[in-house]
């Protein structure tokens, strides 16, 4: 099955190349959709080297949109079969795209997350962060009848057409929970499996924020009950 790796960029100059590196090491990514949102940090200059690459398709927004927005313009531009996403700040083993992807392609999902709470290696910075993402992890299952571990996790695998047919509009990091809960509201069969974690702390770049998890709350609030 042919795999688009969608990768939104946003002022990650220190760890883009590495990244594409280690997407490129898996031989497995059909295309890499590569969708810088405004940098101002070098990392347009860098993906100007790879803009006649044969795997690699760069796309630019001219001002910062949000990681939602980025998405969503990888998701308009993938021409695999399966899509997933890769953030570009190396917290994410591109490693786990086997297991990711084997789900879907024994015909037994639809969706797969990559959970960092169900036994891979995880770096523990930010117990704080944890706690707000179990809390929106249990409401997303208390409101959409799931069981998941992680739901605000990077790593999530569709069949391409899924992500084609399902309108999505947020753009920041409530994106996350807009799309779990319209796969779950639509039926879909949702896997997890365990992927190995490398949290980074604020000074090495990391840009979510406790702040982010009111949009979140209330994205799951609202489309429980619109779509």
């Amino acid at each position: 099955m042919k795999l688009s790796v969608i990768m939104p960029v946003y002022n990650e100059v220190k760890t883009l190349e590495e990244i594409v590196r280690q997407v490129l090491e898996t031989r497995l990514a059909h295309e890499i959709v590569m969708v810088d949102d405004g940098s101002t940090d070098g990392s347009r200059e860098i993906m100007k080297q790879w803009e006649d690459h044969p795997v690699i398709r760069v796309i630019y927004h001219e001002s910062n949109m949000g990681k939602g927005s980025a998405v969503r313009t990888g998701f308009k531009a993938a021409a695999g079969e399966v899509v997933i996403i890769q953030d570009a700040d190396l917290e994410y083993d591109p490693r786990d795209y086997p297991k990711l992807l084997q789900p879907i392609e024994e015909g037994r999902a639809d969706v797969v997350y990559g959970s960092r709470f169900i036994g891979g290696p995880a770096r523990k910075v930010y117990f704080w962060h944890r706690v707000g993402n179990q809390l929106l992890t249990l409401v997303t299952n208390i409101f959409y009848n799931l069981d998941l571990t992680d739901m605000e996790t990077c790593y999530k695998c569709f069949r391409a057409e899924i992500v084609r047919d399902i309108p999505l509009h947020s753009r920041r990091f409530e994106f996350e929970p807009e799309i779990t809960a319209k796969i779950a509201k639509r039926g879909y069969r949702i896997f997890e499996v365990p992927i190995a974690y490398y949290g980074r702390e604020y000074h090495e770049g990391k840009k979510i924020s406790g702040w982010d998890a009111l949009p979140a709350m209330w994205t799951l609030i609202k489309y429980r009950f619109v779509d």
